[in-house]
């Protein structure tokens, strides 16, 4: 839920000192210190028949991928369930449920917690209640609720918006994930996080664990009963899930059942139970036998063993497509996303909580679904490149297929050269976080052979994939099936990029001139390294003077000019370095000071550093003025003064500009 707001700790350090990007051929962020390496299961020739999809070959199958898996990516267990029509054809647990009693996962009894994939069953409640009649995707999601989510420009949002996280939210970490033994009423939750809406509704895909928080609370509001109990009556009781649960804490009854999560299996020290708000974003605790039988009701037009949930039209429309970025990419339908592959029309959801980890495809047309979840987040990539990596090759055995081959068209240098630069993600938070949602920023970085590179996209070791333009603007995978598409505005200017190669939750806006994070890593970095060497200079400059017996011939004013300056200098530091060590102890933490909200005081206490340093800047730049006014100044010292006068300008400019003195404290 949680894995774009963590800060990459190396794009911090290098804006703190201003250098300058890596090479192309390296990622912007960091490589994993010990990639996982899975190994490559047996090629499958597309015009050979695949091998059946039976218990004995997925057994196989697995049994030769999964365990090397874990180890190398240093996650504890996992579980998997596997569904064909109307059956569950393999369902296994690998590693560990508990390092210390070394008990393995059981797919049938053994609680995970599915993270965000739990907005599945949200949705589908959700869809229940327009089936009868209770509620209308179209309509102001405000008459459904008692607060009331501001327009828009005089635009409000719908279910359907919300459903295909197209609100215009910004990102709202705040209290997502906490620690402790006691539940925040939704509606109370909902109440004190509305976040600011930054996209007009139904134009910009930027997930939102808020809006299926309000999604939960309508439902709520509208069946009369908690949202925990209408699942457990009307979804997990119907579909003989009897290992499933939405409370947190779990009760006492559930507590053993529960896999016990790890940051990674080495480390090997179990971690508190994650209080997820709003809970319907990711509060469920599910075995992976359980998971199945919701997969079969959604294949099986909302029915598992006799017993309906949902009207097949109902099931249907939730699998219809609704928006997408571009033409020819996968993109949204009602709840669950597309991720069309191998040929084959699919939907699904992963999720994230801090420690697990998992993931749910359904395959419409073959009636397959499959089911991952991990107990430890695992190495630098380990739990998230595992997942991807098992369904992927899970795809390339059962369903084979080769794309046809496109030819490099003749645009291609141009093209590559007119989409290079830096992009930022519309999941972000605009209010409160602009410094560190700069950090995160993407680069698209033309190559020498007509490809790019993206500095996010990465093969399973973290190396940058490259892409080919194969169309105006569209560009697939070398070697590989998945594509990628820039979009542009009327005048043709790029807006952004949106991709197959991971979920479609957000897209990349392009970020140009100065908000870009190549330009801020120069010229903040300059500006650190010239602000610290002044404040090195201050004092060692008054020491040679005092050993040489040297007075500064200065008027009174230009004395007070000179050392108000020096603490403007000293305020400007202070702004950059505190926002610095923020970033650092986010890193550091994982950011869990973030999603536990506890950042809070420490916020004001920079934003008011930051108006101590935009009156610092003007008095450097005062004293910058005065330099070349007043006499017997040397031209050494004007063109000091005259740095340090643009630095300051420059600085007075970010500090506005990315809200450095917001004073806000929704994030």
């Amino acid at each position: 839920m949680n894995r774009s707001i963590k800060i990459l700790a190396t794009f911090v350090l290098t804006c703190a000192v201003g250098l300058v990007s890596a090479q192309v051929t390296q990622p912007l962020s960091p490589a994993p210190a010990t990639p996982v390496a899975l190994p490559v299961a047996a090629a499958t020739n597309a015009t050979d028949a695949p091998p059946a999809l039976t218990n004995e070959d997925l057994s196989t199958f697995f049994d030769g991928l999964l365990p090397f898996a874990l180890q190398r990516g240093d996650v504890a267990g996992a579980v998997i369930s596997v569904v064909k029509d109307d059956k569950v054809i393999f369902a296994k647990g690998y590693g560990y449920a508990d390092l210390k009693t070394l008990a393995p996962p059981s797919p049938e009894t053994t609680l995970f917690r599915p993270g965000s994939t739990s907005k599945l069953f949200a949705w589908t409640a959700v869809m229940q209640l327009v089936e009868q009649g209770k509620l209308d995707l179209d309509k102001d999601v405000n008459a459904y609720l008692d607060f009331t989510i501001p327009p828009l420009n005089g635009k409000p949002i719908t279910l359907r918006d919300v459903m295909t996280h197209t609100p215009g939210f910004e990102e709202s970490a705040k209290g997502l994930i906490t620690a402790g033994d006691k539940q925040i009423a939704l509606g109370d939750y909902l109440k004190s996080h509305v976040p600011a809406r930054i996209f007009p509704p139904g134009e910009i895909v930027a997930y939102s664990n808020y809006g299926c928080g309000i999604a939960g609370y309508i439902v709520e509001r509208v069946s009369g009963q908690r949202f925990e109990d209408y699942i457990q009556q009307h979804i997990f009781t119907p579909l003989d899930m009897p290992h499933s649960t939405n409370d947190q804490p779990l009760k006492a009854s559930w507590v053993a059942a529960l896999a016990k999560s790890y940051m990674t299996a080495s480390e090997g020290e179990p971690k508190e139970f994650e209080m997820v708000n709003p809970a319907p974003a990711g509060g469920m605790s599910s075995s992976a036998v359980d998971m199945a039988h919701f997969m079969i009701a959604q294949l099986q037009g909302g029915s598992y063993n006799g017993v309906r949930i949902l009207e097949p039209a109902t099931v249907a429309l939730m699998h219809s497509p609704q928006r997408t970025a571009a033409p020819g990419l996968n993109g949204f339908d009602l709840g669950f996303y597309q991720e069309d592959s191998h040929g084959q029309r699919i939907v699904g959801h992963a999720g994230d909580l801090d420690y697990f980890h998992s993931d749910l495809h359904l395959m419409l047309d073959a009636h397959v679904g499959f089911f991952i979840s991990m107990n430890s987040a695992g190495n630098e990539g380990g739990a998230g490149v595992i997942r991807a990596a098992m369904f992927r090759a899970f795809l390339d055995r059962y369903f084979p297929h080769v794309a046809p081959a496109q030819p490099t068209v003749s645009s291609a240098k141009a093209d590559a050269a007119r989409v290079a630069g830096w992009y930022t993600s519309s999941r972000r938070n605009e209010s409160a976080m602009r410094p560190l949602y700069l950090l995160t920023q993407i680069q698209v970085a033309a190559l020498p052979d007509d490809t790019i590179a993206v500095s996010a996209l990465t093969s399973d070791a973290g190396v940058p994939l490259h892409w080919r333009e194969v169309g105006p603007l569209e560009y697939r995978e070398v070697n590989g099936i998945r594509k990628l598409k820039f979009v542009t505005d009327a005048q043709g200017a790029i807006r952004y990029w949106a991709t197959d190669a991971e979920p479609p939750v957000f897209v990349f806006q392009t970020a140009s001139g100065f908000k870009s994070l190549g330009s801020v890593r120069l010229l903040a970095g300059l500006s650190f390294l010239i602000l610290l060497v002044a404040l090195i200079g201050w004092p060692v400059g008054w020491g040679v003077r005092r050993h040489y017996r040297h007075r500064l011939e200065l008027t009174p004013a230009q004395r007070r000019s000179r050392t108000l300056s020096r603490l403007g200098i000293l305020a400007l530091f202070s702004v950059l370095l505190g926002w610095l060590v923020l970033m650092v102890v986010l890193t550091a933490t994982n950011a869990v000071p973030l999603v536990q909200g506890t950042i809070t005081p420490w916020l004001y206490v920079l934003y008011v550093l930051g108006v101590v340093g935009l009156i610092g800047a003007i008095a450097v730049v005062v004293h910058g003025v005065r330099a070349w006014t007043a006499p017997r100044r040397s031209r050494w010292v004007r063109f000091g003064e005259t740095l340090l006068a643009l630095v300051a300008i420059y600085l007075a400019w970010f500090i506005v500009v990315f809200g450095l003195v917001s004073f806000s404290a929704r994030y």
